[in-house]
Parts: structure tokens; sequence; C-alpha cells
């Protein structure tokens, strides 16, 4: 059956099924953006249940009832619960083991130098304007890099590659050229574009050129760190950057064939009102970057020594903070972005959101993806690797991974070996943050369980936030409702076996 939606172009038409459902529902052909460049989506229902993965309700009682500390889930189990007994010799045995199954490799580099301090800031990082610092870090992530090589096949493929920090653009251009040549003399990059290969960016710090270098060498994403664009809240966060300053550089990043650009904003800041971050929103839309991202600024002083600087009293209030996310998931909506979970939002052509209406989507420690099914090897200070059925984290301070670097060891600090049980528990994660649904049949297929008796002690917990209209949920699987999307992480908390292991101070979930 095909139909056309209010609002799009002549010609353009959209196929769909009509599904029967078990109970009354209804077909829903969805409505247009307010305005914007891009196509209307379409949304169906079946039974009352929403189809379209990419469609959020706010409902600020829900989110008051729910809004409880919990983790992000860049990893499960997460980071907390690695242990020193994973060390170098475990992290080179599920290297070799990984070379039998050929899998694509991702690549993760971490440059932690900052030239300013974010007061908000939880990065592992290093303040300094010593640049030259720059070039002995590459030199041992090349070394490092060489040190994997000994037990990784540097054939395989790399789908996915991405800088992060710090600031990665604090190199300077002679040290990023540097490391490029080193990482193409070690690896397997793939040409025109096939990749998807993304710099995080501060606008601060970036050399004439430096986009021209990057774009040359093959990375097509890039990531701007703008948090917000009133003056006094930037003040208040030690993070001045002009719109102008900003703006030149997603110009300059189109103009170079950069074929996606993500921005970043955060609310919760100090100074902060719905008025002020509205106008900072409304300017960003403007120029329509293809993905954003809206983070709850955490206030953990405790845990991050940075955020001291920052005045509770000068905070939003927390009601203040969830209107500023109402007010924000409408400009966006209005705008003609789709929801792709966990603080991010796309167009409705961008890959991920793309990749989320086919199921394909995948999410790791770099964020969400399109690249499932690869290895992860992560290279500098604190990067966190996964390979195989495995994650291993590097030494955290400089000196101390530079030293194991220098004598020829990989640097592990820590990490964890999972069980067939974390497998499963990880994958039931993955697919509630990707898909917003679990199809219990499929999993009891992959895993060899009886997915309501292996869940039991949990479905009662389930049963509760069905209840309270987070989730649908029958015999064949559950759906999170539109309603329960922002609380996502809650949803996946169930699932976790390891909150009660022992105590982690974790954000709050909105």
């Amino acid at each position: 059956m095909a139909a056309t939606c209010p609002g799009m172009p002549a010609g353009l038409r959209i196929q769909f099924r009509i599904v029967a459902s078990r109970q009354s529902g209804r077909l829903i052909i969805g409505t247009p953006p307010a305005h914007g460049r891009r196509p209307a989506l379409c949304y169906g229902y079946e039974g009352g249940v929403a189809m379209s993965k990419q469609e959020l309700v706010f409902d600020a009682d829900l989110i008051r009832r729910y809004d409880q500390p919990g983790p992000r889930y860049t990893s499960y189990p997460t980071a907390p619960h690695f242990h020193s007994g994973f060390d170098e010799a475990a992290l080179i045995r599920e290297m070799a083991a990984s070379n039998a199954g050929a899998r694509p490799l991702s690549l993760y580099f971490h440059l932690p130098f900052c030239e300013h301090l974010c007061f908000y800031c939880a990065c592992t990082k290093i303040v300094t304007r010593h640049h030259e610092w720059g070039t002995p870090y590459v030199a041992r992530l090349d070394r490092e890099m060489a040190l994997a090589r000994r037990h990784i096949d540097g054939g395989r493929p790399v789908t996915q590659l991405h800088f992060g920090g710090g600031t990665p653009t604090f190199l300077r251009q002679t040290d990023m050229a540097a490391l490029l040549d080193h990482i193409r003399h070690h690896f397997h990059l793939l040409p025109d574009d096939q990749g998807e290969y993304g710099i995080e960016l501060d606008p601060r710090a970036l050399e004439p050129g430096t986009l021209a270098l990057l774009r040359d060498f093959g990375f097509n994403r890039i990531s701007l760190g703008v948090q917000d664009l009133d003056p006094a809240v930037q003040k208040a966060v030690h993070r001045e950057q002009s719109e102008e300053l900003t703006f030149a550089v997603l110009d300059e990043a189109r103009g170079l064939g950069y074929r996606s650009a993500s921005l970043d904003l955060i609310y919760g800041l100090p100074f902060q009102t719905e008025d002020s971050f509205a106008r900072t929103l409304e300017r960003v839309l403007q120029w329509r970057p293809d993905r954003l991202s809206i983070f709850n600024y955490a206030h953990l002083p405790n845990r991050f020594q940075p955020q001291q600087r920052i005045r509770e009293a000068d905070l939003p209030s927390p009601d203040a903070k969830l209107r500023i996310l109402a007010n924000s998931i409408e400009q966006l909506r209005e705008a003609g972005y789709v929801y792709i979970g966990m603080d991010h939002f796309a167009l409705p052509d961008d890959e991920l959101a793309l990749a989320q209406r086919d199921g394909t989507l995948y999410r790791n420690f770099q964020g969400y993806s399109t690249h499932a099914g690869a290895d992860l090897l992560a290279f500098g200070m604190s990067a966190i690797a996964m390979v195989g059925p495995s994650y291993s984290q590097n030494l955290k301070e400089l000196d101390a991974w530079g030293a194991a670097v220098d004598s020829g060891h990989l640097p592990v600090e820590r990490g964890l070996r999972l069980s067939d049980e974390d497998l499963l528990r990880r994958h039931i994660i993955t697919r509630l943050i990707c898909d917003f649904a679990l199809d219990f049949d499929r999993i009891a297929a992959q895993f060899g369980i009886d997915f309501p008796q292996h869940f039991a002690a949990i479905l009662p917990r389930l049963q509760q936030m069905a209840g309270d209209g987070l989730l649908r949920m029958d015999a064949g699987g559950l759906t999170v409702t539109p309603q329960g999307r922002l609380l996502i992480r809650h949803v996946c908390m169930a699932f976790d076996a390891y909150l009660d292991a022992k105590p982690v101070q974790y954000s709050r979930v909105i």
C-alpha cells in the first residue's frame, strides 16, 4: 500500500504495510515538521503501540517518578566493575583469538590535552598550554599501535575511527599529520568514505588547514562542543566561545565535504533558563546540524574536581531543568528532528535515523553507530577497548601510561572478560537502547534460554513499569512507549545484574 504524508514533496510516496493487530488500534500517517528541508516522517501504530522507534512523548509526572541515578550504559558491565585481574596478558589472548573471526576493526584514540578547563567536564584530560607535549604523546601512540600489531591482524578493515579527548585538535598540525601517518602505516583504512571516521572539535583550538588535513585523510564526521551560546552561562562554566567562531567551523567542514556534523549542548548549567536555552537551540537549529546531543548536566563535584567551581545556587532547579528539556524536545520536533535515544537527536535521513528504522543501530563507547560487529582497539591514556568478549582500560595517568609503552608493554590497567550471562544481558541492554523493544523469542533462540523463566525474578519489575506506562509487554516481547523512551536507562537497569554489586555514584537518569 502507498500513501503520501501532508507536506511531502509532490510525487514522493511512502510504502507501508498494515498489520492486523490483536487489539483495536489505529494507523496514523504522522505530521510533518513545521519547517526544514527534510521530508516528513510517517509513523504507524499497531494495537495502540507506536511502530516508529523515533517518536517521543514528554511525561513530566512519569519522569519525576522514575528519575533516579543510573548508568549511561556505554558498556555492560559498566566500567566501575572492571578489575585489575584482567591485565596485558589477558588482552593479548583476546587479540589473538579475535584474528580467527576476522571481524572489522574500530579504532579509538584518546587525546587528553586541553588548553582551557571547562568546569562541567568529567572527561580524563590534562589542562596545559604546552602544545609541544603533543609530540612525545604522538610518538608513544605510534609505539602503542606497534605493540598491538604484534597480536592483531592489521589487514582487517577499519570501519570506524574516532578521535576523542580532551581536545583532539589541541595537537599542532605537524603532530596531527604524524599521527595520521602512523595510523595509515599500522592499519588498513577504507577508501572513499566507506568508513565512519569522526573527530571531536573545539572551535577555539583549531589551526587553519587542520580540517582539510583530516578530510584528506578520510575523516567524514565532526562533533562540535557548543554547550550553550549565552555569554553568562559560558562565563560561569569557563567555556567562552562565540557563535561566529562555532558556525564558521561548521561552514568550513561542510565546504570540505564532511558528510555529518553533530553539535553538543548541555542543559542544567548555571544561569540557564527556559527562555535562554530556547534561544540557544533556536540559533543552533538555523544551521541544521545533522545530529544534536542534548546532555543533562550531572553535578557531581565530589567525583569531578572541576565541578567544585560551579555554585549549586546558580544551577536551575530540577523542575526548571525538566521544563528546559520539554521545550527542547518540542523545538526539535517542530524542526523535523527524530529521537535516536540517550540524549541524541538526528535529521530523519541521517544514517543513525535510517539504521534505527532498519534495526541495525548499535552503541559503544563512541556513542551510537551504524558499524556493529567490530573489535574496538583503544590507544592513549585511559582509553577503553572492546575486543571479543572483553573490555580493557589503559592506565589513566600520563606518566604511568607512557612508562608502560616505553618499556614495551601494552598499558592495560584493568578490564573484564564477559561471561555468557554478561553477553546475554549486554545484548538485551544494547537492543533496548537502540530499538526500544525486545523480541523474547528471538533472544531465546539466539542464546538458548527460556526468556520468562530466565528472567522470572525481574518480570514483576517490568510489569510494574508496564502498569506505569513506561512499556507494553506480552508473552512475545516488550516495547518501550513513547513516554517511556526518555527513561530507557531505567528500563535497562532492570536487566543489570551488577547494580547492587558495589556502591557507585551515578548521575540521574534525566
